[in-house]
């Protein structure tokens, strides 16, 4: 078979690896992408993002209909048709792939289903359906992505041991679900199958739950999971899972005690790891380091001229809107341009009440000895918030003393990470507190919360009592 010639090819068809072979099409080059799911969209729209995202949506509507009786609305307890479920799920993720399709086919990128092996620096083999296809290129960018990780000693062949893969299918609902790893994943999932009736354990090894967020901004949310969880274990291990029957024997240590529990399932999420393997890198000039991501430069090129990196494959954080600014970089820079990824990345857990932060944390200003000074307003003072009996929310803001220049940006509650894009713009845009304070936000509106924080700054906060906390 003929190689097919291209220009540009792109390796992985998710929330990077199209928006890289769109905007590439856009600035008029000539593209192929490979993919070897016949479904585009990548883990976020087939098996991550979208479907956990639209599970917490449907799950939360028992949560709303159980906590209404207060305002004078009962409803009947709620009944559960799963497979009703997973066919709405699958259908949000149908139109949003059949989306993604049709642009690319109205750019005139060319589609192609299979598993690529790089063959050299500027050519690759596609194992198809049909059989081999060659394709040799001028520029490559790598975008195949990452899958959750599942350490071998909990790799039993079992399927009552999930990953989120299999969570998101919903295939039942567990009476008791044990989840390893309090991180995002863990925790959203955590509070999707609490909704549908499990009585959920969560085991962390860590000695807190979203280590990534300030502790402040965390508490909310484990305060609400203790009360929708059976029980939360920190400072926790799992050493050793076995089938026995319909369950999962679970022996763990936790409190200086050893443990042995049975489960009707077990979710694990403790991270995720890179799809390096089987693609060939060893044909290129690509280095890979001891954890399998392909190492960049800060313009997302790798040790090879001709091959670039986007997204989960290139490490650092693995988030979808990473992966889509990546993907514009890339693409200028190997047009020609001289980009380097220098943004503030939002991050936001989808939890109840959500967390969402951007630019400096305050734990990390404590760790590199920055002054700062520490302003919030609580939710209980927001008229919205209590509008809907949402008032477990609190906003913050980490300032510069002496430039009054917004640093970074914390939000728990509800809706917190449509809140953070404001945040986020600020803190590009070189913002100041007074910046936000001055620019009229629409009342009554949770969006008022960054106003008021930053009001606060000064020490004229309207609906709380200004107490901001100084650190040098």
């Amino acid at each position: 078979m003929d190689s097919l010639k291209t220009e540009i090819v792109v390796v992985g068809a998710g929330p990077g690896g199209y928006a890289a072979a769109f905007y590439a099409a856009d600035l008029g080059k000539k593209v192929i992408l490979i993919e070897r799911e016949k479904r585009l969209g990548g883990v976020c729209l087939n098996r991550g993002c979208i479907p956990s995202k639209a599970l917490l949506y449907a799950t939360h509507q028992i949560v709303n209909a159980r906590e209404s009786a207060h305002r004078g609305i009962t409803f009947a307890e709620p009944t559960l048709d799963l497979s009703k479920l997973r066919t709405w799920k699958d259908s949000v993720i149908e139109k949003l792939a059949g989306g993604v399709a049709t642009l690319a086919k109205m750019r005139g990128v060319t589609v192609i289903t299979g598993r690529a092996h790089f063959e050299g620096s500027n050519k690759l083999r596609v194992e198809t359906e049909a059989g081999q296809q060659f394709v040799e290129f001028d520029k490559a960018i790598l975008a195949v992505g990452s899958a959750p990780a599942l350490p071998k000693a909990f790799d039993l062949g079992n399927p009552r041991v999930m990953t989120s893969t299999e969570a998101l299918n919903i295939e039942d609902v567990p009476e008791s679900l044990l989840i390893v790893g309090g991180g995002y994943i863990g925790m959203e999932l955590g509070f999707v199958y609490a909704a549908l009736g499990s009585k959920i354990t969560m085991v962390e090894a860590m000695d807190a739950i979203l280590a990534g967020a300030d502790a402040d901004l965390a508490r909310p949310v484990i305060a609400n999971a203790k009360k929708s969880f059976k029980e939360i274990r920190l400072k926790a291990r799992v050493g050793k899972m076995s089938s026995a029957g319909k369950q999962i024997k679970v022996e763990s240590e936790f409190n200086g005690e050893k443990l042995t529990e049975l489960y009707d399932r077990v979710l694990v999420a403790v991270g995720r790891t890179p799809n390096s393997a089987d693609l060939g890198l060893e044909n290129t000039k690509v280095v890979v380091d001891e954890k399998g991501f392909v190492k960049i430069n800060d313009q997302q090129l790798t040790d090879d001229p001709s091959i670039y990196a986007i997204g989960d494959i290139a490490g650092g954080i693995l988030l979808a809107h990473k992966a889509h600014k990546e993907a514009r970089n890339a693409v200028e820079n190997l047009h020609g341009e001289e980009v380097k990824f220098e943004s503030i990345i939002p991050a936001v857990v989808f939890t109840d009440p959500e967390l969402a932060w951007c630019g400096l944390t305050e734990t990390e200003a404590k760790e590199k000895g920055i002054a700062y000074e520490v302003v919030k307003f609580p939710w209980s003072a927001s008229g919205r918030a209590l509008s809907f009996d949402r008032t477990d929310g609190v906003t913050k803001m980490i300032i510069d003393p002496e430039t009054e220049r917004v640093l970074g940006v914390g939000i728990c509650g509800a809706g917190a990470g449509e809140l953070i894009a404001e945040a986020t713009l600020a803190i590009e845009m070189g913002a100041t507190a007074k910046d936000i304070a001055l620019t009229i936000h629409p009342h009554p509106t949770l969006s008022e919360t960054l106003m008021e924080a930053a009001e606060a700054f000064y020490g004229h906060a309207t609906h709380t009592i200004s107490k901001k906390k100084s650190h040098d």
